[in-house]
């Protein structure tokens, strides 16, 4: 691990994000340190004391005596102070009988110090472990009823319940409770917005020329777009409990099933190696001038969980000028576009990624790709679910 850069606690905000009790008991095992540099740390009994200026100060000037410990201990908090880190704190807290202080409303930082305190091990692991969803990330979940039910707006009541469900989980995971659910007829699909809190947040601020710190909680909106003429739920939201919190819920109280919007695919990259070039034909999609494959990801497993990644400019034509073809067995779980949209004179990036994830560069960009997504094959039907199945599994042996 790189050390730690302690001058990125360059203003006392940084520090202020800590509960000044963990910050002590973080700091104590360094006070004869502290103490060499002019700073007294007080008792936890006596936090209002910290001397926040003077601290920032000493790790604005590191010198050989800083100890490693304590640059350690501050890039993993400093790494895990995210409502993502502090989710996966919080869980592995719960499993391994890790007793935090019973805060209802930590900070992420509140959280990673904790867990720090008291198992140094346990945060070091979950940090190497921790993913970040891209922004601009679609999570599609698609009925399998058939005929597809009408869709009939959500009532007031409906809401309501739909909100406390929601809360029960939001408050779980330290978001609170009052959330709200705003729903957008449109002419070809329902838009729903879904305000929600986040963890806790401390920040420094300045009351009549003194310093001091606000702790409020701040909000967030995710989105969810429902298409009525196929049954589809399409996400976006940060983390993998959101969107699974919300596919569940949204079937129980508009549809009346948690499992209406099942957790199956919805692409394939199959096509890719099946019809090769031919996949990439965009001359019957009206905004579609051309489609190149610019990098594509193979999965070969193993004991080491090989991953071999192809890359260029346009990938089909590098293979073929080398006379080779796609791999037949290993499994394509990635594969970039990019594609010449009729109202740009760049082409733009578009990312699939099985079995539910679609990234564009432009949100708006979608509907035009899903109907050539479609029209090659990329669209997983019931059919191709059960061959995809098959093919899953004859590579993997």
């Amino acid at each position: 691990m790189a050390t730690y850069n302690l001058r990125r606690f360059s203003h006392p905000d940084g520090l202020k994000a800590i509960a000044e009790e963990h910050l002590i008991a973080l700091l104590q095992p360094h006070a004869a340190f502290f103490n060499g540099r002019g700073i007294s740390l007080p008792p936890p009994s006596q936090a209002d004391g910290l001397d926040y200026e003077g601290i920032v100060q000493v790790f604005m000037t590191p010198d050989s005596d800083t100890p490693k410990e304590l640059a350690d201990a501050l890039y993993f908090i400093h790494e895990m102070a995210t409502p993502e880190g502090m989710d996966e704190l919080l869980h592995e807290a719960e499993r391994n009988g890790i007793h935090l202080d019973g805060n209802p409303d930590p900070t992420p930082a509140d959280v990673a110090v904790q867990v720090w305190l008291h198992d140094r091990d346990l945060l070091e692991r979950k940090h190497a472990e921790q993913y970040l969803t891209r922004p601009r990330s679609f999570e599609y979940f698609q009925t399998e009823t058939s005929p597809v039910p009408a869709f009939k707006n959500p009532t007031a009541k409906t809401l309501v319940a739909l909100q406390d469900d929601l809360d029960d989980l939001f408050e779980k995971k330290k978001r609170g409770r009052g959330s709200r659910v705003f729903v957008y007829p449109k002419k070809d699909a329902i838009w729903f917005l879904v305000r929600h809190g986040e963890p806790y947040k401390r920040e420094g601020s300045l009351e009549a020329g003194q310093s001091t710190s606000v702790f409020y909680r701040p909000e967030k909106h995710d989105v969810l777009v429902y298409e009525p003429s196929i049954g589809e739920l399409r996400i976006n939201a940060a983390s993998k409990w959101e969107k699974d919190l919300y596919r569940r819920k949204f079937g129980l109280h508009l549809f009346g099933g948690e499992d209406f919007f099942p957790g199956t695919g919805k692409y394939t990259l199959e096509p890719l190696r099946t019809d090769g070039p031919a996949a990439l034909v965009c001359t019957d999609v009206d905004g579609m001038e051309w489609v190149k494959l610019k990098e594509i990801h193979f999965f070969w497993g193993g004991s080491e969980n090989e991953i071999e990644i192809r890359k260029a400019s346009d990938v089909f034509a590098a293979f073929e000028a080398r006379g080779r073809t796609l791999p037949a067995k290993s499994r394509i779980i990635r594969a970039s576009f990019q594609v010449k949209f009729s109202d740009s004179k760049t082409p733009r990036t578009v990312t699939i990624r099985p079995s539910n994830i679609a990234q564009y560069t432009r949100d708006d960009d979608s509907a035009v790709v899903e109907e050539w997504l479609v029209k090659r094959g990329f669209i997983v039907t019931n059919r191709q679910e059960d061959h995809e199945g098959t093919v899953a599994s004859m590579a993997g042996t």
